[in-house]
């Protein structure tokens, strides 16, 4: 079945591993485990110090990736979005965590991971 056809809950069974993954690895700075379920297309664009750049200034910052919440998807022919409210050990702050998914054959892929931790910073 594929991937847009499938409920909110079977979609998270398939998410939630790959994004306790990508968690998981950004607080280890891990870029190979980080990037084992990148489709080819998104490996290409993403460098090993484009990533421990990004770690290493939100975790400096902001901490380790704490707990999230389900918020919901939206589901295109070739990709599903999940999206998470995003907390982290360092703030009280709220963030969104976006997980885009596609399928390539019998295997989900990312196409697409961030948690946008823009804030406006105090003046």
């Amino acid at each position: 079945m594929k991937l847009a056809e499938q409920s909110d809950s079977e979609i998270l069974k398939v998410a939630n591993p790959i994004m306790n993954n990508l968690m998981e690895a950004s607080t280890d700075i891990d870029f190979e485990k980080h990037t084992k379920d990148f489709s080819d297309r998104i490996k290409k664009n993403f460098t090993k110090e484009d990533f421990q750049k990004q770690c290493q200034g939100y975790l400096s910052k902001l901490g380790i990736f704490a707990d999230r919440e389900f918020m919901g998807t939206t589901r295109h022919e070739k990709l599903v979005n999940v999206y998470w409210k995003q907390r982290l050990s360092k703030t009280e702050d709220e963030f969104l965590a976006t997980l885009s998914l596609s399928q390539q054959g019998s295997r989900y892929v990312v196409e697409r991971a961030y948690v946008d931790l823009w804030r406006l910073e105090k003046q």
